[in-house]
């Protein structure tokens, strides 16, 4: 089993023009897959939604871990996302992630917390997976 983490997923997602967004999907997220984002839930369907708005704002940027723990089929990490805006302004998050893997090593829960460093409140969620 090869386990996804957050940066391959996150630069996949965002970052990888070389890729469809179906293809990142589908190399780092379980077909059941959702998220709770700051106490919000999310299917994959309004994921993908979500991702496919930021992808039409991002201009480039990375991604740095600081910590990241595999247990089993348990997951965390706390990550900074470092994002340049087509716009030319940047925005810097900090983020707290747990998650479920499935069977596959694709992420199949993901419950995260978001910390805004650099950027205005219209720029939430753009610098995390939801």
């Amino acid at each position: 089993m090869t386990r996804t983490g957050i940066e391959a997923a996150m630069n996949d997602l965002l970052f990888n023009a070389e890729i469809t967004l179906q293809e990142a999907a589908d190399r780092h997220f379980a077909p059941e897959y959702r998220q709770r984002t700051d106490g919000e839930w999310a299917d994959r369907t309004e994921f993908l939604e979500h991702i496919t708005h930021v992808r039409s704002l991002v201009a480039g940027g990375h991604v740095e871990v600081h910590e990241e723990l595999y247990s089993g089929s348990k997951y965390a990490d706390r990550h900074t996302a470092h994002i340049t805006k087509k716009d030319g302004s940047t925005v810097r998050m900090e983020v707290y992630v747990f998650a479920d893997l499935a069977p596959d090593g694709r992420f199949s829960r993901i419950e995260e917390t978001t910390l805004m460093l650099q950027g205005s409140d219209a720029d939430r969620g753009i610098g995390s997976a939801r």
